[in-house]
């Protein structure tokens, strides 16, 4: 847009130069005072190593858009389409704000010497058809947001006036773009910005209507001088409106986790002031962090199992919670947990990472939900009674299952399973795990992996009465300094045996010692029993024969599909097994919805509403299966129930792959007739 002449003889550069340097130091103020020192106030997060690996990853998130693009092809939500139009537009009229605006006005011509006038016609045409565009984008995101409503838009955070500003402001911008390049041809104006194609088309409009150069002069001059006031007062307004997300997103990628999803953060609990978090010096930088970089788009929440299930529960809630109570200050500001965060709504978070899947900006909620349960299990010792249950069992028997009269051996008798004691220089550790070990139905899992593993001829081992509980109960439901004594306990025995594969059944298991253990010192090679078997598959060491008939719908397991991006392995063992066939859910693997157990919730009762576990199931039987597949015991635990409940358990079953796999090699994973039968207190 070619500037007019300055006011009042004053030079233009000189007032642009002015005024922006009053706008941009208000502007830059605001955001140190809003968002820096609040952010700064929390624990350093560690998070800025591996800088290259960071800076290079940032770039598809942000510049790609890659998380907005994966809600259009996973969710089928055209929002994101229309927010990737919206960014890049308005990344190009940044661009052209600092080349034609400032630029020229400092140095008349500037555009042109460096793009040529025929990249300034090309680039001003490019302009202003993208200005069209955005006011047909901004309005059906009018409509879309407050007529049609979608779901993930009914929460009253998505509804806040700044929405409306920033809409306008936004559209502000894209009308005086046009009337400027409009009132600019019409005064007579030359060169490339009076032929941009729908400027100078609104020009002949208005010429034909009547306006007269001289006016059209004068409204030129006004048009302009708005529109970069418009542009000013936006930069001021970003800092105190949720716009600030296109600041603040970009470091919240470059901060984000390097590690698996699953992986939670791990504490050095002797130098700990206090333990877990509840107010803004004692969160991370990161996590503090997250709360100017939400974009309060709701898609955490509309995506969170415990919410759809009618929960307390809104991660979006947690998160800008979370913010206001940072930026609230004063003896009288609200507590955070108890005030702000309901305590409620942290014990129905299931760990399940819906959320922090569905995010487009990197906020990852589960760090900040953890680190408020771990305040109040470690610092209030106040916790629902369930849980406190399963904590106790774990202090003092060494797993979380009350009641059960099993040892974790019982399941093993009669099949001539060795353990490291015996055998310490086996290949394979099967790391079998509490609830295939201590519960009487996912006993025939342990069972089947046992007659898998030998018919492939595995050199394997098991620890026995050595095994304990690998801690992750106890950190999900925020009892950290019980898991770190359970987690060391474990370490020091596959050091002493100098362990170095492991397999396990449990996707939980899996995780721990994979991924969190390598913090305390556990370093291992851990695979879960889908990868394994597939492998075995593949090469030939397994060959299903007997055919199983039988329709099978798979359930993604949270924490070993969207936790650590296993999801085609136990497809392959489920596809090699002869007359099974396999279906899929509406809701499968990265869009996956959890079985309920994750987070603790295996012990723990829900506080409202319906089952999650009961929703899942129902969600897997609208395929028509007749089997629900898992590759998880308490996934497995929790469609029994389900199926159970519904009182079709004779007509639908719930079966662990290992099962239909062994049954399939011809081998039973049933208990032998002289095995004891016992049955869980």
């Amino acid at each position: 847009m070619v500037p007019p002449g300055g006011p009042f003889g004053v030079p233009i550069w000189a007032v642009v130069y002015a005024v922006s340097v009053a706008a941009f130091g208000v502007s830059g103020l605001v955001f140190y005072l809003r968002v820096i020192r609040p952010v700064l106030v929390g624990k350093e997060a560690g998070r800025l190593d591996r800088p290259l690996r960071r800076l290079v990853g940032v770039l598809p998130l942000t510049l790609g858009q890659r998380k907005v693009l994966q809600s259009v092809s996973l969710r089928r939500d055209r929002a994101g389409l229309g927010h990737f139009v919206i960014f890049w537009g308005f990344l190009s009229f940044v661009a052209s704000y600092l080349l034609f605006i400032f630029g020229d006005v400092i140095s008349p011509e500037l555009s042109a010497s460096l793009l040529t006038e025929r990249g300034v016609e090309i680039v001003t045409a490019y302009l202003d058809i993208l200005a069209v565009g955005f006011l047909f984008v901004l309005g059906w995101a009018a409509v879309r947001r407050w007529g049609a409503r979608p779901s993930r838009l009914r929460f009253d955070l998505t509804q806040k006036p700044e929405s409306a500003i920033i809409l306008l402001l936004i559209a502000f911008l894209m009308a005086l773009t046009l009337l400027t390049e409009a009132f600019y041809t019409v005064s007579g104006g030359t060169g490339p910005h009076a032929e941009a194609p729908v400027g100078s088309a609104l020009g002949n409009l208005l010429e034909g209507l009547g306006l007269g150069s001289g006016a059209a002069s004068g409204l030129h001059t006004a048009a302009w001088w708005a529109h970069l006031l418009v542009i000013l007062g936006f930069s001021v307004y970003i800092p105190l409106s949720k716009h600030m997300h296109i600041v603040a997103s970009p470091l919240s990628f470059l901060m984000r986790s390097l590690e698996a999803r699953g992986t939670l953060s791990t504490p050095d609990l002797e130098t700990a002031e206090s333990f877990g978090a509840s107010k803004a010096s004692e969160f991370t930088q990161k996590e503090l962090l997250d709360g100017f970089a939400c974009a309060v788009c709701g898609r955490c929440t509309d995506s969170c199992p415990a919410n759809l299930t009618e929960k307390v529960l809104s991660p979006m809630h947690i998160v800008e919670n979370l913010r206001e109570h940072v930026l609230e200050s004063g003896p009288e500001s609200r507590p955070l947990i108890g005030g702000w965060v309901q305590e409620e709504a942290l014990w129905d978070c299931l760990t399940c990472g819906a959320c922090v899947q569905e995010c487009p900006v990197g906020v990852e909620h589960i760090d900040t939900i953890v680190d408020m349960r771990r305040h109040l299990v470690m610092e209030r010792a106040e916790m629902p009674d369930t849980a406190a249950n399963a904590l106790m069992s774990l202090e003092q028997r060494g797993h979380p299952w009350r009641g059960t009269t099993y040892t974790r051996t019982d399941w093993a008798e009669g099949l001539g399973v060795p353990t490291l004691e015996e055998k310490p220089d086996a290949d394979v550790l099967f790391w079998v795990g509490c609830t295939a070990a201590l519960e009487q139905r996912s006993q025939s899992v342990a069972r089947a992996m046992v007659a898998v593993l030998k018919r492939a001829g595995v050199d394997f081992a098991i620890l026995g009465a050595e095994e304990g509980c690998t801690g992750d109960p106890a950190r999900r439901m925020g009892n950290e300094y019980l898991y770190q004594i359970l987690a060391r306990q474990n370490i020091e025995t596959l050091d002493r045996y100098d362990v170095k594969k492991i397999v396990t059944i449990c996707p939980h298991c899996f995780n721990s010692i994979r991924n969190e253990y390598p913090h305390l010192g556990g370093h291992y090679e851990v695979m879960h029993y889908s990868e394994l078997v597939a492998e075995l598959v593949r090469e030939g060491r397994i060959r299903p024969l007997v055919e199983i008939e039988s329709t099978v719908a798979y359930h993604d397991s949270c924490y070993l599909g969207r936790h650590n991006g296993i999801y085609d392995a136990p497809r392959e063992i489920a596809e090699s097994v002869p007359g099974l066939k396999l279906v899929e859910a509406e809701r499968r693997r990265e869009r996956g919805f959890c079985c309920g157990a994750g987070g603790g919730h295996m012990w723990m009762e829900e506080s409202r509403g319906k089952r999650v576990n009961h929703t899942r199931a129902e969600q897997l039987l609208e395929t028509g299966a007749d089997t629900i597949g898992v590759s998880c015991p308490f996934c497995l635990q929790m469609f029994e129930e389900a199926l159970s409940s519904k009182g079709i358990q004779g007509e639908k079953r719930a079966r662990d792959l290992l099962e239909v796999l062994a049954e399939s090699l011809g081998d039973d994973p049933d208990p032998p007739s002289d095995q004891p039968q016992r049955t869980q207190g």
